[in-house]
């Protein structure tokens, strides 16, 4: 098949006037119904007898209607969610091109040591004198984000980034009321994570925008206008989501301390920098950690999660609760504030100390690495970002063009200008080469933005086939083959929803369809 034009049709692939099926299957690719369709509420798939008369503890909560979930075999329910799997497309599957969200490679070995039954047998509410090791690994793991990040303390707990990010506001709210300070303005950048504005937000702060200047960066300048009294806080990310780095962060720092702030830094993008600059240095007072962006942990499927979060001396007293303290009797977790060590922190965020399982497949990440390795696996990020951007700017237009990415490739949609073409077109398209499509529309100071983010795990040849890809799709799009594009994809398993009706008005219970009449024999 010739990549730089769409070709004939590659031997072995499937065509579209391919005859249709019986059963809706093609080959492999099998038509899967919802479990609805395929049980029946009144039979389950277990036998079980009738139990003997009890009395009911529930206090009156007791469900007083069926269930109405259909009952299936074991192998229907098996076949049921293997066949959904196949239509998932996952890091496993191959390369996942999302900017910002960084699907990174997870590394088997990091599964294995987190399935070890010390680790995996784990009940949070065991005696500390029996989880002596898992403590002493959330010990390790805090020393080395320390040593990494040059802050004074690490909170666990927070379960994901945005929960990190409350986290990290927490205490710097706290830390305010502590020398009696009352701010209310949080200023955030224009390209900020959502979240960023949302955590200020949430915990009753008035948020006030910075706008990015024409190279994507914040001025230092528009965050010393913004500065006053009222400010509490600036929360930046960097490297920001344009994939660039902040070259004036140490000034804005500077400022932002000098009018009694604190400086809030979104992690996400940690993984860009990862042994080559420790925030502390930078003036950070906050900082969360996404485990799985940065140190390789799995991502996706709504969790478990984990986002540490690295403080600064200033806000260090102030962490959440647990907090695990090394004394001469071992490790132990501290749950109040009675202890010297506790006095100010903030509170309990959530019932337990954090998601071990995740704590145990960073560190192993980590250890795998060493701190070469790790330094190693930002510079590769930065390179594989910056081979697709050098790649494709021939026939794609790239934003702030004029500075190297960090660790994702940023795109616009004006090279799409006369086509008729949209940005969700081309990423509609590329669902039928196989990939997963880039990030779209983020960060929303870019017009049509497609944001690409290769990680450093994969190979050369797996980039280039991806860039190849790409070419492929920018040459139909300029040379006007709109079918392509507009009614992609077409291999899926499903074709293109309607996105705003489905987000506006979802359908969210199955109703039965209306039987079909039959003619009478």
């Amino acid at each position: 098949m010739n990549r730089e034009g769409r070709g004939a049709t590659a031997p072995g692939a499937i065509s579209n006037s391919a005859p249709a099926t019986f059963t809706g299957n093609r080959a492999l690719d099998l038509e899967e119904g919802l479990l609805f369709e395929i049980g029946r509420t009144e039979v389950t798939g277990v036998d079980l007898d009738e139990p003997d008369a009890f009395a009911l503890r529930l206090g009156g909560l007791e469900r007083t209607a069926p269930l109405g979930l259909p009952g299936l075999s074991e192998p229907e329910a098996m076949r049921h969610y293997v066949r959904l799997s196949r239509m998932n497309y996952g890091i496993d599957s191959g390369l996942f091109p999302l900017g910002s969200c960084t699907m990174k490679h997870n590394p088997r070995l990091n599964e294995r040591m987190a399935r070890l039954s010390g680790f995996a047998d784990l009940h949070p509410l065991q005696p500390v004198s029996t989880v002596q090791g898992a403590l002493g690994l959330i010990d390790e793991l805090c020393r080395w984000l320390l040593e990494l990040t040059g802050m004074a303390a690490v909170a666990f707990t927070p379960k994901a980034g945005a929960h990190g990010e409350l986290c990290g506001m927490m205490a710097i709210k706290a830390a305010l009321a502590a020398r009696g300070d009352a701010r209310s303005v949080v200023l955030v950048p224009e390209s900020a994570h959502g979240t960023n504005p949302a955590t200020a937000a949430l915990l009753g702060y008035e948020v006030r925008s910075i706008p990015a200047r024409a190279d994507g960066t914040v001025d230092p300048e528009s965050v010393k206008a913004a500065l006053s009294p009222e400010v509490a806080a600036l929360m930046l990310t960097n490297p920001n989501t344009c994939g660039l780095f902040e070259r004036n962060v140490v000034e804005i720092a500077a400022a932002v301390h000098e009018a009694g702030a604190y400086f809030y830094a979104d992690g996400a993008n940690f993984n860009a920098i990862l042994g080559k600059v420790r925030i502390g240095d930078l003036g950070v007072d906050a900082m969360h950690i996404n485990l799985h962006k940065t140190f390789s942990t799995p991502h996706g499927g709504g969790g478990p999660g984990a986002g540490p979060v690295v403080l600064s001396p200033a806000l260090a007293p102030f962490a959440p609760l647990p907090a695990v303290v090394a004394d001469a009797d071992g490790l132990r977790l501290v749950e109040t504030t009675d202890a010297p060590e506790t006095a100010q922190a903030l509170g309990r965020m959530c019932a337990f100390h954090g998601q071990m399982g995740m704590f145990v497949r960073a560190l192993s990440w980590m250890l795998s690495h060493g701190a070469d390795g790790m330094r190693q696996a930002s510079e590769d990020a930065v390179l594989s970002a910056n081979y697709i951007r050098a790649s494709l700017m021939d026939l794609m237009s790239a934003p702030f063009a004029t500075r190297p990415a960090m660790h994702e490739a940023l795109f616009d949609d004006a090279w799409l200008e006369g086509t008729g073409l949209t940005t969700l077109d081309v990423a509609k398209a590329l669902i039928d080469e196989g990939y997963h499509p880039m990030t779209v529309y983020f960060p929303l100071v870019v017009h049509g933005a497609m944001l690409i983010e290769p990680t450093e795990s994969e190979s050369k040849a797996s980039l280039d086939l991806f860039i190849a890809a790409l070419r492929d799709l920018a040459l139909a799009a300029k040379a006007g083959d709109m079918a392509r594009f507009q009614g992609a994809p077409y291999y899926a398993p499903r074709r293109r929803l309607d996105e705003t009706r489905a987000a506006r008005a979802p359908v969210l219970r199955w109703t039965a369809p209306a039987p079909v009449p039959r003619a009478a024999e």
